[in-house]
This record gives structure tokens, sequence and C-alpha cells, in this order.
């Protein structure tokens, strides 16, 4: 089990009550729980699904240097890079 974390910016209200139903919202948007690989890939799988016009970024602890991972869905202001070194 790890700490996972999700932000939705404009999704609809059929993805945020789904959400709702395993992890707390902590504020509008935002959020949290500890779940494992399997619910968290599953919760992935709603995101994707469900998401309509908005955008998501969910993230979690890991057992690497940074000790998160995270992914992103649907149009962001921000692009993630990855920077080595």
């Amino acid at each position: 089990m790890s700490m996972v974390v999700v932000v939705t910016e404009n999704v609809p209200p059929r993805l945020r009550g789904r959400l709702a139903v395993w992890l707390l919202e902590v504020r509008a948007g935002v959020y949290v729980g500890d779940t494992s690989k399997r619910i968290r890939e599953m919760i992935w799988q709603q995101i994707t699904q469900l998401g309509g016009v908005g955008n998501v970024v969910m993230a979690w602890a890991t057992n690497t240097e940074s000790g998160f991972e995270f992914q992103t869905w649907g149009e962001n202001r921000r692009i993630p890079v990855d920077l080595d070194g």
C-alpha cells in the first residue's frame, strides 16, 4: 500500500463521486488515500474513462530516488520534464 494523491480540474461530477469512493477529498478536487497498486490502476482507468474535458494528475509514493512517481491525463498548462543529473 502506498500514499496516493489525485488532483482534478474541470472534471465531471460523476468522476469526482467515483474518486470519493476510494479516496478522501481534502479540498475541492484534491483526493488522498492509501491504496494498493491494483486499486491505484483501477482508479486511473476510471479517470481516463470519465475525465471528460478536464485534467488530472496522480502522484504516489514509490521506492525510487525521488520517493514518488506521477502521471497526468488531459491538457495541462504545465508539461512534465524529466531532468537527469
